[in-house]
């Protein structure tokens, strides 16, 4: 079973890379522009919305994802595109460090006032400083999220 997987895993990427080669080295000639073509809207290239056909994606999964709306002008930017929602996306993990900072610091105030109750004004002002420093942290890294987002 692994040996017939990997003949035709093989030649897959065999058949691929001379469809690849033989879509590269095909010369084209500078075609006329007509004035029917010049007239046309300019179509947005990008990873998902490209002119060539790609034998393994559908057309209704090609349609799918064109509908969402995420498109770039040429390769590099799909690239930088998608560099940016995944650090944007990992940059929202500091979110989840907040709440679980916050949440610990409440914790150990509740569990400080049940072991000793008269110290409950001074434990109460260092779980407020504790939940300033987390929610400082989860600011932060929504504003790094929103940098990647926007700014960049």
């Amino acid at each position: 079973m692994f040996a017939s997987t990997k003949l035709a895993s093989s030649a897959l990427r065999v058949s691929v890379t001379q469809q690849s080669r033989r879509m590269l080295s095909t010369p084209r000639g500078a075609a006329p522009l007509r004035s029917s073509i010049a007239r046309q809207p300019i179509a947005r290239n990008g990873l998902i919305q490209s002119n060539g056909h790609n034998a393994f994606v559908t057309h209704s999964l090609r349609n799918t994802a064109q509908s969402r709306g995420i498109t770039a002008e040429t390769t590099t930017g799909a690239i930088v595109m998608a560099a940016k929602l995944q650090g944007a996306g990992l940059a929202t993990v500091g979110l989840a460090g907040a709440g679980v900072g916050i949440g610990a610091v409440f914790a150990a105030l509740i569990i400080g006032v049940s072991r000793n109750p008269s110290m409950r004004g001074q434990l109460f002002q260092y779980a407020i400083m504790g939940f300033a420093f987390a929610e400082a942290q989860g600011l932060f890294a929504m504003m790094i999220t929103f940098l990647m987002l926007y700014a960049y």
